[in-house]
């Protein structure tokens, strides 16, 4: 193991500029962009291995992964292992610098985590990583607690809410952002049907940590939103949490809060109405958590329709005016474009009937959101036209699978006889969300084509909920494969300027079946993509466990590199002294039928 600081940090660690990743999201705005350009499409051929980290805490039982996507400022990288320890490395070599575990040297976490904050205000300098229930805040140049901030650098997320936690879990899988002397948080409880946390975004001063606000995501008496919910269901209802990460506006000091379902995930008949502020886009301000506006987007979620990932605040020209706007991405394939100012959508949204639920005490929404621009990047049918054709034996399988279903419509409701929809509760787009090329004005997201089964399970009379459900269950075929025709994945570059798709490419295999003769199917991904100024757009996320540089402006794979085990995060690029790198982590396991790892991998030009 590790010390807490092994090395010096290098001469030039304190030196930030334009080749650092900063933020989890690139940006405080999450464009997932890098104005680099030594590695451009005309090279990105000539991409060697730089250096490896292993972190050394990988487990295939339980099975660990990493959705840890690292920051570098001034040559110093920071990351979290599979075991969700803090580390500090030479960002140019690999070197660790230092290393610090949350739960003490006797114990290791569990669990994901996606990544740390960097603050730095001139004078002072901190790494913020929010672990399972606690916000940790270390000195960069030791990785030792700075004692003046909570109790001895550390604040516990579980208190502080505003009502009754007892008996709840709580927890934080994503960075929190800050804004002047402000840093906002979300998190939130489970996904029933037990009783479950709340997910209220609450704003913590950064060199105190002592809560300067909180925003309800599900309103208490009299408060803005409670008429969407049954008298005093903030005393019982839980989560619409965040748990993907939060944009900011650091001109404005704003915030962009995308929130989740509100518990049971499945079953509302105990939340009637369309239950603000689950499922929304929530601009707050961000030194006082006043609610400037809100968009819905699933009312009344019966689907774990959360919103996955941080909105990318992108500034575009709309009908011959440039318009500051809110691009936020969704697992029901949808990308709304929002007025930054206003919330309002920038392309025509319809409102359209959806069918209702026959399950006892259930009462859904009506009618649903759907964008007519852009295009829905998963399918929203399920039906035998679309079922898989890769073998005869699959489609028979797939066949009798969903004719023993209901549903296979938009936002078809869950049932006891069970339901599929689609896209599925993992996409869609998921929480590796997008990247905006600001030059293009293009949206890059990667998605997937993996519809869910959902059948309910009546408890009453046996457990203290009404209903459950028999388990997250994927439509697939025997072998594991997704049970709808190919292609079930893709990388979609989407023209934000008309709302157009400007290309759209099959992304990923599975190696079994390409070993058969049966390629380009794409593949479920899981992570996100990042682009450069080099006119490059950076992927992992296929279960073939590679890394791809594609050309920004027409879809073209340029380059792909096997990994060590599957790359299930978003990477990212930087410089040190005048040198790019691409770094990913290949923390493998999670969804994908894939052993876990622990490294990291860093690419450049000289390798």
């Amino acid at each position: 193991m590790l010390s807490s600081a092994l090395l010096a940090l290098p001469a030039w660690a304190a030196k930030s500029g334009e080749g650092d990743w900063g933020y989890y999201g690139g940006d405080a705005a999450a464009t997932r962009f890098s104005p680099l350009q030594q590695i451009k499409r005309s090279n990105a051929s000539k991409l060697k291995v730089a250096w490896t980290h292993a972190c050394g805490d990988a487990s295939q039982r339980p099975l660990t992964t990493i959705e840890c996507t690292p920051i570098v400022v001034g040559g110093v990288m920071v990351l979290t292992t599979p075991r969700v320890q803090v580390r500090a490395l030479n960002a140019a070599t690999g070197q660790p610098l230092w290393n610090y575990n949350p739960l003490g040297s006797s114990r290791r976490a569990t669990g994901v985590n996606r990544g740390v904050t960097w603050f730095e205000d001139g004078k002072d300098k901190r790494v913020f990583a929010a672990i399972q229930d606690k916000l940790h805040c270390l000195n960069p140049s030791t990785g030792e607690p700075v004692k003046g901030f909570g109790d001895n650098g550390i604040v516990n997320l579980a208190a502080q809410f505003d009502s009754d936690m007892q008996g709840l879990s709580y927890r934080v899988t994503s960075p929190p952002v800050i804004v002047e002397d402000t840093l906002i948080i979300g998190g939130g409880g489970g996904e029933g049907p037990r009783p479950e946390a709340p997910g209220h975004i609450r704003g913590y001063d950064v060199y105190t940590g002592k809560r300067k606000w909180i925003f309800h995501t599900i309103p208490h008496t009299g408060e803005r939103g409670a008429d969407t919910w049954p008298k005093d269901a903030w005393k019982r209802n839980g989560s619409a949490g965040n748990w993907c990460g939060i944009s900011a506006d650091l001109k404005r000091k704003w915030v962009f809060v995308p929130t989740g379902s509100a518990t049971f995930d499945f079953y509302g008949g105990d939340r009637h109405g369309d239950n603000l502020f689950s499922d929304c886009v929530l601009a707050l301000d961000a030194l006082t958590g006043r609610l400037i506006w809100h968009y819905q987007t699933v009312r009344h979620d019966v689907w774990d329709y959360d919103l996955p990932a941080q909105p990318a605040l992108v500034t575009v020209r709309h009908q011959g005016k440039m318009r500051d706007a809110v691009a936020q991405v969704t697992k029901t394939g949808f990308v709304f474009l929002l007025d930054r100012e206003t919330g309002k959508p920038l392309f025509p949204v319809e409102e359209r009937k959806v069918p209702a639920s026959d399950v006892e005490g259930e009462k859904l929404a009506e009618t649903q959101r759907f964008p007519v621009k852009p295009l829905p990047l998963s399918r929203l049918e399920v039906n035998e036209d679309l079922l898989t054709d890769i073998s005869p034996e699959a489609r028979a399988f797939a066949l009798k699978k969903f004719r023993s279903l209901r549903g296979g419509v938009p936002f078809a409701p869950p049932s006891l006889q069970g339901t599929i929809f689609s896209p599925g509760t993992l996409g869609g787009a998921l929480w590796g969300g997008c990247a905006i090329d600001p030059s293009s004005q293009r949206l890059f997201v990667n998605s997937s084509e993996l519809p869910s089964i959902v059948q309910l399970v009546d408890e009453r009379g046996k457990k203290p909920y009404p209903f459950g459900i028999t388990g997250y269950a994927k439509f697939i075929d025997e072998e594991g494969f997704p049970a709808v025709k190919p292609p079930w994945g893709h990388l979609t570059a989407i023209d934000l300027k008309t709302g157009d798709f400007a290309w759209r490419e099959v992304m990923g295999e599975y190696p079994k079946l390409t070993a058969r003769g049966v390629k380009k199917t794409g593949s479920y991904q899981l992570g996100g993509c990042i682009a450069t100024a080099g006119g490059l757009v950076f992927l992992a996320a296929t279960p073939d466990e590679k890394i791809r540089a594609v050309d920004s402006g027409t879809g073209d794979v340029v380059w792909e590199h096997k990994l060590p085990a599957g790359g299930y995060a978003t990477p990212a690029t930087y410089a040190v002294n005048g040198k790019q790198f691409v770094v990913i982590a290949c923390g493998g396991g999670n969804r994908q039928p894939t052993p876990a790892g622990d490294q990291y991998v860093a690419f450049s030009l000289e390798g």
